[in-house]
């Protein structure tokens, strides 16, 4: 990882750490390095949440893009997989979204998007850092009628609803929906998007005020939304998180229905349909065992990756699978976008539940979610990587393995940026693989401290 940029885009406070200043020179050398080869004024969207360090954060980035030449389309405040799509129906150089996601209002983002809609590789990331940090002044200065100028696209918000509507055959009459904005990104979008569709849809968290995203709300904080489902008597309750690239359920009886349990239900009507890749869904080392029994049990393969929606976007990618995610509910649908989409994925579980006939409790239930307990044992930073040498702690994970006999797992692994070896396991009893995870932290502890 380098100075600027972590595992989503540039992220911190906003006028702290994230200043108008970086967002500036983020302008700069972004569109410098992902327009260097064009032949024409490049064109690069921009778009945000609804933060309300977004306007600041948005008037510098723009000055910066106009400076080195670039022409700026304002989308104004549209959901990140929005801007991915958008980008290659505009035919734009680039698009860049200024978010945290699911992060307090006080954080903001900026991450960048090519012309493809994919996100940076970290090789391009390193460029515009290595601009920022070491070489400004190879940037050009264009003046005259060569500096770069914004322009307002009034439509933006309607043609990306346009899309996700087009993804899926007939409408959604007759399905009650609860849907939780967030205070964030989709508050116009997902109810928009449903209620053409022709869904009864009940909405709470769409009066974004600035400071209210993600405020107890969202996909990272449910329990307002399971209550909300039970008071309205909904068929499926559905939460997006801040900039709407990720959306979990609630079934009818108010339980959550994570993103291990959507993409199970998903994949297996779309394999049903013959139309899922090589039978695969692409999921992180983090999904829960109950996705691999389901699998098994109904002819799926399961191909797992690294933490992270770029590991899952790769392996998609690289072996031609075409839907993949992670259990917060950042799921790709490769066929349809380029990144994780909140609204593309609700508007397809919805045409799932309607084609079905069936409750989505009922759906959900194909997969058994086993119990996870996470507990961090705490190291020092110089040991932390040296878990998968140390014999005693691998002898004790593998006959942990042989105990739970295809039923359970551990899995260890160190935090990127504290002094910590995460050790998740996984079976069907809690109260035994507490036991177990806590036996292993203190081993690990003597070990490694």
């Amino acid at each position: 990882m380098g100075k600027l940029f972590g595992t989503d885009g540039v992220r911190g406070v906003a006028n702290l750490e994230l200043t108008p200043r970086l967002a500036y020179q983020l302008g700069q050398a972004g569109a410098y390095v992902l327009t260097g080869e064009t032949k024409h004024t490049p064109k690069i969207l921009v778009g945000m949440d609804t933060r309300i360090s977004g306007d600041m954060l948005e008037a510098a980035l723009i000055s910066g893009i106009c400076s080195v030449g670039a022409q700026v389309v304002s989308l104004g405040v549209i959901p990140t997989p929005a801007i991915a799509y958008l980008t290659r129906l505009y035919d734009a150089d680039a698009g860049v979204v200024i978010s945290a996601s699911h992060n307090p209002f006080e954080y903001n983002g900026i991450k960048f998007f090519n012309s493809n809609g994919y996100k940076l590789p970290d090789a391009i990331e390193d460029k515009i850092e290595g601009i920022i940090l070491n070489g400004e002044d190879e940037l050009p200065r264009p003046i005259g009628q060569n500096i770069g100028f914004k322009i307002y696209k009034e439509t933006a918000l309607e043609d990306y609803v346009s899309f996700v509507k087009g993804t899926i055959s007939g409408d959604l009459e007759n399905i009650k929906v609860a849907i939780d904005c967030a205070n964030g990104a989709s508050f116009q979008a997902a109810p928009m998007a449903l209620c053409e569709l022709k869904a009864n849809v009940n909405v709470i968290n769409n009066e974004p005020d600035g400071i209210n995203i993600n405020a107890g709300c969202g996909s990272t904080h449910m329990k307002q939304l399971q209550e909300y489902v039970r008071k309205t008597g909904a068929d499926i309750g559905l939460a997006f998180d801040g900039d709407a690239d990720r959306v979990l359920a609630v079934d009818e009886k108010g339980n959550i229905v994570d993103g291990d349990q959507i993409m199970a239900i998903i994949g297996l009507h779309l394999k049903q349909q013959g139309m899922l890749a090589h039978n695969t869904i692409v999921a992180t080392v983090m999904s829960n065992m109950g996705l691999d029994i389901m699998a098994r049990n109904n002819g799926l393969v399961i191909e797992k990756t690294k933490v992270g929606d770029r590991y899952v976007l790769e392996e998609m990618l690289n072996r031609g699978y075409m839907l993949g995610g992670e259990q917060s509910g950042h799921i790709i649908f490769l066929e349809h976008n380029t990144t994780g989409d909140g609204l593309l994925t609700a508007i397809q579980l919805l045409k799932v539940l309607k084609d079905s006939g069936k409750k989505l409790s009922e759906l959900a239930g194909v997969l058994q979610v086993l119990p996870q307990v996470l507990i961090n044992a705490k190291v020092t930073n110089e040991k932390k990587d040296k878990y998968l040498d140390d014999e005693v702690i691998k002898k004790m994970c593998q006959e942990l393995e042989d105990e739970f006999n295809g039923e359970g797992r551990v899995l260890i692994r160190p935090s990127g940026t504290e002094p910590l070896v995460r050790v998740m396991i996984e079976g069907k009893d809690k109260e035994i693989i507490t036991r177990r995870a806590k036996e292993l932290v203190r081993v690990i502890e003597g070990r490694l401290s």
